[in-house]
């Protein structure tokens, strides 16, 4: 058996509904997981292939990761769970994240509902000796003009993978993170459909392309199986150079 054959492994995408959160569900799911996501619009079928989301094969529930009670309250439809994938994320543009409210909003999503999320799903992680990987950015990494909440909070979620590995690993869950570089994908409209800052971003990546999905949840992957398993902690960046 190959040491990145899913089968028999359940799979909790929490942001797969879209963007990398989806790439890394299907990831899991063309590799035999059954694959769990988690989005925030009411149904699957409010989503479209047109824009980027591609539920087809995987379970869907909407949840407003900022709702932290709901989270606490959620009531999971398996019985086991090997991996979480926390790839929840927003971004407020044209200064949004300088007032208390639009920082507070960023911060909840991108941060506080990560230990939501790892405090209500440890006890099948610890049962399962399972995986939980935190999708982060390299922005945690150097300044983000404009954008402090969506900074502090992608800087904070590396810091908890250290802390919560730390915590955690005598227990056999392993906490581990990913911090893309440059992804094409809805959230990164604001400079993929800009062709100036699109042209100045790549000059900026020595692989001089953007990245995808794909290349996201190769490192998931990698960090879910039996290929990482002595690797706790750490955040791994994938973004074609971009930070060196």
């Amino acid at each position: 058996m190959s040491d990145l054959d899913f089968r028999g492994r359940t799979v909790l995408v929490v942001g797969g509904s879209s963007g990398i959160g989806n790439g890394v569900a299907h990831a899991f799911r063309a590799r035999g997981a059954e694959v769990h996501v988690w989005g925030t619009r009411p149904h699957a079928s409010d989503y479209s292939k047109a824009e980027g989301s591609d539920l087809d094969g995987l379970h869907y529930a909407r949840m407003d990761v900022a709702d932290f009670a709901a989270i606490e309250a959620y009531a999971p439809p398996f019985g086991t769970l090997d991996v979480v994938v926390c790839s929840q994320g927003i971004v407020r543009y044209k200064r949004g994240e300088f007032s208390m409210d639009g920082f507070q909003d960023v911060v909840d999503v991108n941060l506080n509902s990560v230990m939501a999320c790892a405090l209500k799903f440890k006890p099948m992680l610890t049962h399962s000796g399972g995986a939980f990987i935190v999708l982060s950015s390299t922005a945690a990494f150097h300044a983000t003009r404009g954008n402090p909440a969506y900074n502090a909070s992608k800087a904070g979620a590396v810091a908890l993978v250290r802390t919560l590995g730390q915590a955690w690993a005598h227990e056999g869950v392993r906490v581990n993170g990913v911090a893309p570089g440059l992804v094409d994908t809805k959230l990164t409209k604001v400079t993929t459909e800009n062709p100036q800052r699109l042209a100045a971003s790549l000059q900026t990546i020595p692989l001089g392309r953007l990245g995808t999905p794909d290349d996201i949840a190769g490192a998931c992957l990698f960090l879910a199986s039996p290929l990482g398993a002595y690797v706790v902690g750490q955040t791994i960046p994938v973004d074609g150079g971009l930070i060196l």
